[in-house]
């Protein structure tokens, strides 16, 4: 069973009757779901994710009002809830993990990603934010959320980012791609630098990946999990294979220059189909100051490219 189902079977069969039955008045005020760190958050969890920070539990979410009434009432009672269930026990926790369950505040949940506690209210604090932490705090799901209030940040930060700041990712993100793929690739072979070849073909596959999830309007997972999540995409899914040929022999170098060449073909036509550029050719450079140039805010358009 998956972690995320496995959460809210717990749930239903010992989360929901425990607050029903010891903090009824509270009942149509606590948020509960499964969100955030973790694998089996973005339904990617298997048998060896099974061997840390996982087993049976959910979260529990409170406004600080409700927090400072029940907080350490409502982790009292969900820490003895049975620490097994359909078989399934917490395994150990890794040293940089957590099982991230339990009670918190609405505002700290979100103030872990956002910086904030809430949705982000100017375009410096969008851009600030490591995209794979958006990913995290709109992952999962939320099982129950009477007020309303954990969703509504949750829907925010899914749909409302602003299209400049997708904008200027994007335009960051292709500049990367033609400065590590189409032109340092090859010069560091030039150069004789083999290792910084092999680092620049790294980075190239590193910036694709993040320009695909831009052009999908989604926000990239974690490293480990972003080449997985690319192939779920409705667009340009199909260059995680490109992507892992092209890094499988980082040294064949003719093979790796037409195959680069080829995914910035398949980027800049979406690109076009978009209706972002008129641009032509694969050569990304002038892709990326068009897109620059449709920034609507002066100082974030006057910002470095290079972010």
């Amino acid at each position: 069973m998956k972690g995320l189902e496995l959460a809210k079977a717990y749930y239903e069969t010992y989360g929901r009757p425990m607050i029903e039955e010891q903090f009824p008045q509270y009942q149509d005020r606590i948020a509960v779901g499964l969100v955030g760190h973790g694998s089996e958050c973005f339904g990617y969890d298997d048998e060896i994710s099974a061997d840390h920070d996982y087993g049976p539990g959910f979260q529990l979410w409170l406004t600080e009002e409700d927090e400072r009434e029940i907080g350490f009432k409502l982790f009292r009672a969900y820490s003895k809830l049975p620490k097994k269930f359909m078989g399934v026990s917490m395994q150990q926790l890794s040293h940089y993990g957590g099982d991230g369950r339990g009670v918190s505040t609405i505002k700290d949940f979100y103030q872990f990603y956002t910086g904030t506690g809430d949705v982000p209210k100017s375009l410096e604090d969008w851009l600030s934010i490591p995209p794979f932490y958006l990913a995290e705090a709109t992952n999962g799901e939320v099982f129950a959320d009477p007020l309303g209030e954990f969703s509504r940040i949750r829907k925010a930060l899914m749909e409302d980012c602003p299209e400049d700041v997708w904008l200027k990712r994007l335009a960051s993100e292709l500049f990367y791609m033609t400065q590590t793929g189409q032109y340092n690739y090859s010069r560091c072979f030039a150069h004789g630098e083999r290792g910084a070849a092999a680092i620049s073909l790294n980075d190239f596959a590193k910036h694709t990946v993040e320009a695909c999830y831009i052009l999908n309007r989604k926000y990239s997972p974690y490293y480990k999990w972003s080449m997985r999540g690319l192939r779920e995409l409705e667009l340009l899914s199909d260059v995680a294979d490109d992507l892992e040929a092209l890094l499988e022999f980082p040294y064949h170098l003719e093979d790796n220059v037409a195959r680069i060449e080829a995914i910035c073909q398949k980027v800049a036509l979406q690109l076009r189909k978009a209706g972002l550029v008129t641009c032509d050719g694969e050569y990304l450079e002038g892709y990326v100051y068009a897109i620059n140039n449709k920034v609507k805010d002066g100082n974030l358009r006057n910002m470095p490219v290079m972010l």
